[in-house]
C-alpha cells in the first residue's frame, strides 16, 4: 500500500496544478462510472511498459474512476505464433485467424488479460479479468474465424464496476451460433464506446500521439474544421485516415462533450486532468466563423446573450453600438465567441467566452488556434482576481504584467516600445461591462 500512495503521489506531482486536478476530478465524477472512459491498450504496451500503464491505472482508480479497458494481444500473438511455427497470413491488411491461430490465440489473449489483471491487483487496484461474453460479431468468411463486431452486452462491465472493480477486457467475441472469434482491438473500441457513450476514449501508444511529417506532435482536432485537412495530408498513412475516418462516425454519435485522445501510458494522468493534455485530442467540434470589419451578419442577440451569461453581467448598453469592431469569431452554435478591436495597428482581444455548459468540449482551444492562425499580434487584459482564466492565458501568452486590478498578456510583440505601447493601451480601455451588484447587506 505504502508503494501504491507513492506512485499516487508521483503522479500528482507530474500532472499540473493542484486547481487543473480539482476541476478535472469534479467533472469526471459527474459522469455516470461506466461512461467516464473506454482506454485501448495495445499489447507491446502490456509487453514493454506494464509498470507505467497499472500506475496510470492505479491512479485512477485510487481517486474513484473505473475506465474500462481494452487490450489487444498482437505482439504477443504474433510470437506464440512463430514459437509453435503456425505461419501468420494477412489479406487486405488484416490477420487471416485459421483453426490453428485460434487455439493459440484464445490461450494468448486469456493469459494476456490475467496478467493484467493480476499485475493491477499487486498494485492495490481492484481489477476483472472479462476475457470473453462482452463482444457479438458476425464470421468474416474470407477471413476464417476472424470477426466482425455486431454488438455490446456492457452487462459484466457494470457488474464489474459496480462491484468497485476495474473490468479488463480481451478482444474475443462470440457469434450467434457460439463461435469464438477474433476481433480487431481498434474496432472493438469503437463499438464499445458506441454502446456505452464514455466522456473520453483513449488510445494508449508508445508515440504518445499524432506527429507530422517533420516528428512534431500534433495536439489537438477539432473535426468539424480540420477533418479535411488531415483526409489529405500525405504524411498520414491510408491506415490512419481509416482510422480517422472510424472516429470521426463514432464522434458523430456521441454527446458533443465526448472526445478522443491518444497518448502514452505513463501519460494518461497529464492527458486526462491538465488543460495542456500530453498527447493528441480529437473533437467532434464546430465550425469557427469570422466576421471581419464589423458586426456584419452576427446574430447580435444570441451574441449579447452568450456574453452576459459566459461574464455574469450585463454590457454596457452602447456597447454594439460604440465599439470598433475588428474582427468577431463565432462558434455555430453561438455557444463561445471572440471579439477583437484594432487600436492602432495592433488587434485587442476585447472579449473571449465560452458557455459553460459547452466547456470540456474543446471549443475554447478551437476558438484560439484560429485566434492565433489569423492574428499573429494580439494582446488583451484580463482581471487579477479571474483565477479560473488566468492560468489558461498564461500557458498561451509569451509575456505578461500584472497592474492593480489587471493582469495585460500578450503574444508575437516585438521590442519594449510595442510591449510598453500595449499595456498603456490594456490599461487605460474603459470598461465595457456594468458595475457588478454590491453583495446585500446580512
Amino acid at each position: 500500500m505504502n508503494e501504491t500512495r507513492a506512485i499516487i503521489s508521483q503522479l500528482l506531482r507530474n500532472i499540473g496544478s493542484s486547481k487543473e486536478v480539482d476541476q478535472y476530478l469534479k467533472q469526471f465524477s459527474e459522469v455516470e462510472s461506466a461512461k467516464f472512459a473506454v482506454i485501448k491498450v495495445r499489447g507491446d504496451i502490456i509487453r514493454d511498459d506494464l509498470e507505467s500503464l497499472c500506475s496510470a491505472l492505479t491512479f485512477l482508480y485510487r481517486v474513484a474512476l473505473y475506465p474500462i479497458v481494452v487490450h489487444g494481444s498482437g505482439a504477443q500473438l504474433d510470437a506464440a505464433l512463430a514459437a509453435e511455427g503456425v505461419p501468420l497470413e494477412t489479406r487486405d491488411g488484416r490477420r487471416v485467424v485459421d483453426a490453428a491461430t485460434l487455439r493459440v490465440a484464445r490461450r494468448v489473449t486469456t493469459a494476456l488479460n490475467h496478467d493484467l489483471v493480476d499485475a493491477l491487483e499487486r498494485m492495490g487496484t481492484r481489477a476483472r479479468a472479462i476475457p470473453a461474453g462482452v463482444f457479438r460479431a458476425e464470421r468474416i468468411e474470407a477471413l476464417g474465424y476472424h470477426g466482425h463486431v455486431t454488438g455490446v452486452d456492457a452487462d459484466p462491465i457494470r457488474a464489474a464496476i459496480k462491484s468497485g472493480h476495474l473490468p479488463i477486457l480481451s478482444c474475443v467475441a462470440e457469434s450467434d451460433e457460439g463461435q469464438l472469434l477474433l476481433v480487431h482491438a481498434r474496432t472493438a473500441t469503437l463499438e464499445l464506446a458506441r454502446a456505452v457513450g464514455p466522456a473520453k476514449i483513449i488510445f494508449l501508444t508508445p508515440e504518445g500521439g499524432l506527429t507530422d511529417d517533420k516528428g512534431r506532435l500534433l495536439r489537438s482536432f477539432n473535426l468539424a474544421e480540420d477533418y479535411e485537412w488531415m483526409m489529405t495530408q500525405p504524411f498520414f498513412s491510408d491506415s490512419q485516415r481509416r482510422k480517422f475516418a472510424a472516429m470521426k462516425a463514432l464522434l458523430d454519435v456521441l454527446p458533443h462533450s465526448s472526445s478522443i485522445a491518444l497518448t502514452a501510458p505513463g501519460l494518461l494522468p497529464r492527458e486526462l486532468f491538465t488543460h495542456r493534455g500530453s498527447g493528441t485530442l480529437i473533437r467532434r467540434g464546430e465550425k469557427v466563423l469570422c466576421h471581419e470589419g464589423g458586426l456584419g451578419d452576427v446574430d447580435v442577440p444570441r451574441l449579447k446573450e452568450l456574453l452576459e451569461r459566459g461574464f455574469g453581467r450585463q454590457l454596457v448598453p452602447d456597447y454594439f453600438d460604440k465599439k470598433g469592431f475588428y474582427r468577431v469569431y463565432v462558434t455555430e452554435s453561438y455557444r463561445a465567441a471572440a471579439i477583437l478591436t484594432m487600436e492602432g495597428d495592433l488587434p485587442y482581444l476585447d472579449k473571449f467566452v465560452v458557455d459553460e455548459e459547452a466547456q470540456g468540449e474543446g471549443l475554447a482551444g478551437s476558438l484560439w488556434e484560429r485566434l492565433v492562425e489569423d492574428n499573429p499580434r494580439l494582446f488583451w487584459r484580463s482581471r487579477v482576481d479571474n483565477t479560473k482564466i488566468n492560468p489558461w492565458y498564461f500557458s498561451r501568452a509569451e509575456g505578461s504584467l500584472r497592474d492593480g486590478r489587471w493582469v495585460v498578456f500578450w503574444y508575437g510583440l516585438e521590442g519594449f516600445a510595442a510591449v510598453q505601447d500595449a499595456i498603456a493601451k490594456a490599461l487605460a480601455m474603459p470598461a465595457s461591462l456594468e458595475a457588478a451588484p454590491a453583495p446585500e447587506a446580512s
